[in-house]
């Protein structure tokens, strides 16, 4: 029996989103998926989903009803309940992270397009009509596929750990006391930062470049350093290229880690090596994805 998840109700913007659509930069396509990948996780494995089925990416409260037909319902994977058809659910806003997932047995099914489900509102495309959710919109709900897996989701929203960060590759456009200044400061989260690219309040790392550096290729987690001196980490649906020195990447373990931060909450840096980079990427495959190969 086909079921449809209704927005009753929204206290924030929402949007569809899920692992994301690798491999469609060279179209001038952001990678995308969830800001926070563990919690999409967490929430899908709740209701028996794989860990990058669409779900609902969401800044505030919802309301919601099933329609169709009984509909399983994960909040991050912490809370799991049967809604049945006619039924509403309310969901409060995020309380610990930035955002909140909210996953249905079967995944929501709307079309893919370009290899993801996701909403990637700076081209206005994947989700639902490429748009924030709005009341009254229904969403198609999959077929249910397996029982409930929990997750320890211990660690993920620990405003006080450092983020990893592999420095470069254009430390030779900052001098030393530049990258002490990265490692050796704390930084606090924007109010402006979006899932294009999360802006740092913090000491101005000052470089010598004057904007003339030839435009390439940009991936999530590089932090890109403004004439003005302001770091900007690159979120999910970052631009395919651009111009900005690139001072350090943070580790694509810590992604979700760091997006998980509120405005107005604290960043503070450790480096790494690439063997260790690999290493906490394995471990984090084997913790979210279930076993799921490195890649």
């Amino acid at each position: 029996m086909a079921g449809w998840l209704e927005i009753v109700g929204m206290g924030g913007p929402a949007t569809v989103q899920d692992g994301g659509r690798p491999g469609q930069m060279h179209h001038g396509v952001p990678p995308g998926g969830a800001l926070v990948p563990e919690l999409l996780a967490l929430a899908n494995r709740a209701v028996g989903n794989a860990w990058d089925a669409a779900a609902l990416e969401c800044l505030g409260s919802l309301e919601l009803r099933a329609r169709g037909r009984p509909l399983r319902v994960s909040v991050d994977g912490r809370s799991e309940q049967v809604v049945s058809d006619g039924e509403s659910l309310r969901v409060p806003a995020p309380e610990h992270a930035s955002i909140r997932y909210v996953a249905v047995d079967g995944g929501l099914d709307v079309q893919e397009v370009l290899g993801g489900r996701g909403t990637l509102l700076v081209a206005r495309l994947g989700g639902h009509e490429g748009r924030v959710l709005r009341p009254g919109d229904s969403l198609p709900v999959g077929a249910p596929r397996g029982p409930s897996e929990q997750v320890d989701a211990e660690g993920i929203w620990d405003d006080t750990a450092p983020i990893r960060l592999m420095l470069g590759p254009d430390t030779e456009s900052f001098d030393a006391l530049m990258a002490a200044s990265l490692l050796g400061s704390t930084f606090t989260v924007s109010s402006a930062s979006d899932r294009v690219g999360m802006r740092l309040q913090g000491p101005a790392l000052a470089h010598g470049d004057e904007g003339a550096s030839t435009s390439r290729p940009m991936v999530r987690g590089a932090i890109q350093v403004t004439l003005s001196g302001e770091p900007i980490i690159l979120g999910p649906d970052h631009p395919t290229t651009g111009g900005y020195p690139l001072i350090a990447t943070v580790i694509r373990a810590d992604w979700g880690r760091l997006g998980a931060r509120r405005p107005g909450a604290t960043v503070e840096f450790h480096a790494v090596n690439p063997d260790e980079a690999r290493e906490a990427w394995r471990q984090h495959l084997r913790r979210f994805r279930g076993g799921a190969r490195a890649g």
